[in-house]
């Protein structure tokens, strides 16, 4: 994993804790959490405030997220919100964490001045120790406080300033009074500089989890479904109608069409098609030169296409197909008919304009893991894990074009392969409350073939 780390391709953007008053700080929090403390004299944090090199000491990668559930966070700064999440056991945590440091970012900074902001991501299970358990997950409330308990504080300085100026007496009592003035040395003046962190709940809808081999939960859609990684028979009944694991590409591409959850990459407006199914077929053809032990080692597009070109009888139908698909697209071929059996289908495929266009993507990359880009910039936990088990000649190739081609402008690159006609944001997550609302993706209107029977012809039953 060197490589990756000295590019700046793992543990990238992590926030360094070197000052003995943060340390001291960040120590306060983990000691209020958890019980512990580290040693270390400086390290690198999160946006949670998990340090991988606290995990390491402690020799506990969950040590903020235990039975990976109920993730808990310490917040030194709020430039934490532009870290990444490790070791994420939900898609959605990276997001919630995001949106509650933004939507309270002045209060936040003013807290972070003089102490550690301490909290955790609750929600209504404690220990996931059953695929069915995780549907009782529907809301996830943020609990948060400085480790001196300002916030708690300062609610209870505002209640007896309330009554204070309410009761009629307030000015005789001597205890009251007294009661303010302790508070307020702690608190400061909560009137002209309110201290209030609001208590946040977000509906937990759709999404992946790492639990149980990894699972797609799609429960608040027209058609819900769960879908996993792993072989369904193994993982007991589930509170929904359809479950379908990834050999039955056939059911989920049908699960993807009747919720028009995808798009073929050839018809999406506004992207380089060809040039994006022929760097899908550059990395198949990298995947299948690793199997046969060639040297990748300082690989250009021009050899990897010449070795498309010597080995073409041996490459996977994968290959072949995208092949087909990239002639009609450059108008030199006829149109291509890719069953959704077929090894290459979902290679053919993005996420369509919706709200869960991520965590679409994000399955796609799963179903097409010699697509490197974007198991990359989709999936980073699976990647990382396929990664260690490479050759050395393909780590150091795919860590040669991530740098070169994806580190250098990633905005740019998300939006060329799964921007629509805005330019692609990450999706809020949904408060819960007044500002409630069930996500649903709707079908695509059907205007033309494509969208009545799928965009390779009818998907078989």
């Amino acid at each position: 994993m060197k490589r990756l780390i000295q590019r700046g391709l793992m543990f990238g953007n992590l926030i360094p804790v070197t000052s003995p008053a943060l340390i001291d700080r960040y120590n306060r929090a983990l000691m209020h959490l958890t019980g512990k403390q580290t040693q270390l004299s400086d390290f690198h944090i999160d946006i949670s405030g998990f340090s991988p090199e606290i995990g390491d000491e402690l020799d506990d990668p969950l040590y903020l997220n235990h039975a990976g559930v109920n993730r808990q966070f310490i917040l030194l700064t709020t430039e934490q919100k532009s870290a990444p999440l490790l070791n994420a056991k939900f898609s959605t945590s990276r997001s919630i964490l995001r949106h509650f440091i933004e939507e309270n970012e002045p209060q936040l900074f003013a807290l972070t001045a003089t102490d550690a902001v301490a909290g955790e991501l609750v929600n209504s299970i404690y220990v996931a120790d059953s695929p069915a358990r995780l549907f009782d997950i529907r809301r996830i409330v943020i609990e948060a406080d400085t480790t001196k308990g300002t916030v708690r504080k300062a609610e209870k300085l505002k209640g007896l300033v309330d009554r204070f100026m309410d009761e009629e007496d307030a000015w005789f009592d001597d205890v009251l009074i007294a009661d303010m003035i302790g508070v307020a040395r702690e608190t400061g003046d909560v009137m002209r500089n309110p201290v209030r962190l609001p208590k946040m709940e977000f509906e937990q809808g759709n999404f992946w989890t790492a639990h149980f081999g990894g699972l797609y939960l799609f429960r608040s859609l027209e058609h819900p479904a769960v879908i996993s990684a792993a072989p369904k028979a193994g993982l007991g009944p589930m509170p929904v109608k359809f479950h379908f694991d990834f050999t039955e590409r056939n059911r989920i591409a049908k699960f993807f069409e009747l919720n028009g959850l995808v798009e073929p990459i050839v018809k999406a407006r506004g992207i380089d098609a060809a040039g994006i199914l022929q760097q899908k077929m550059d990395f198949i053809v990298v995947d299948a030169a690793q199997d046969a032990g060639i040297d990748l080692s300082g690989a250009t597009r021009r050899d990897i296409r010449a070795l498309a070109r010597t080995h073409a009888a041996r490459l996977p139908e994968e290959f072949h197909a995208l092949a087909d698909l990239l002639r009609w697209a450059e108008g030199s071929g006829q149109w291509p008919r890719i069953s959704s059996d077929h090894p290459a289908y979902f290679y053919t495929l993005r996420s369509a304009d919706h709200p869960d266009r991520d965590l679409v993507n994000m399955l796609l990359a799963e179903l097409c893991p010699k697509d490197i880009r974007q198991l990359f910039i989709c999936h980073k936990e699976l990647f990382y894990g396929l990664y260690s088990r490479w050759t050395e000649a393909k780590k150091s190739y795919v860590v040669d074009f991530l740098d070169r081609e994806y580190m250098a402008d990633k905005m740019g690159t998300r939006a060329r392969l799964f921007g629509h006609d805005a330019p692609m944001e990450e999706p809020k997550p949904r408060p819960s409350g007044p500002w409630a609302g069930r996500s649903q993706a709707k079908p695509a209107p059907v205007e033309d073939m494509i969208a009545r029977v799928g965009p390779w012809g009818a998907v078989r039953r």
